[in-house]
């Protein structure tokens, strides 16, 4: 595959505009070997290029939270979280990971709480601790979510 300078600068400036978002280490790992594919003078102008988009995004959750939550939904295994609600109260709930979702510029985890018994919509910058079990989800289906906004959409493979 034959990447031009533009596409693979595209490449580097999603991921770079997406920060921390799921996946963000191995999507991040994936663009870089799709610069090492480009022939030197694709790469040198891609890097020219890079210089000329700037992007400046809020952290969505600490790494070591992110791969949890990242790695709890391929298993689909319960997490335990620490986490502070909007008026900034601290709690301890034990989700179903569901989704991840991009609403408004904020990286969420869509989850089943056991606490409540009930979806809800977790800030991922306001989860301090994240820590998987090893018994699995109880199969709750993302269409239990609902629609998704009209202009949403899943990410393509």
């Amino acid at each position: 595959v034959n990447f031009t300078a533009a596409q693979a600068l595209a490449l580097s400036a999603a991921m770079a505009a997406v920060g921390e978002a799921p996946f963000s280490d191995s999507a991040r790992s994936a663009t870089r070997k799709v610069l090492d594919t480009l022939d030197p003078l694709a790469r040198r102008r891609a890097t020219e290029l890079a210089h000329r988009i700037w992007v400046n995004v809020e952290s969505s959750a600490p790494r070591a939270v992110m791969s949890v939550i990242e790695q709890a939904l391929v298993d689909q295994v319960i997490v335990n979280l620490d986490y502070t609600d909007a008026r900034g109260g601290d709690t301890r709930r034990e989700v179903e990971p569901m989704i991840v979702a991009l609403r408004g510029g904020r990286w969420f985890l869509v989850a089943w709480c056991r606490l409540r018994d009930d979806i809800r919509w977790f800030h991922l910058s306001r989860i301090r601790r994240a820590t998987a079990t090893r018994r699995p989800c109880t199969g709750h289906d993302v269409a239990e979510i609902g629609a998704p906004p009209e202009r949403a959409r899943p990410v393509g493979i």
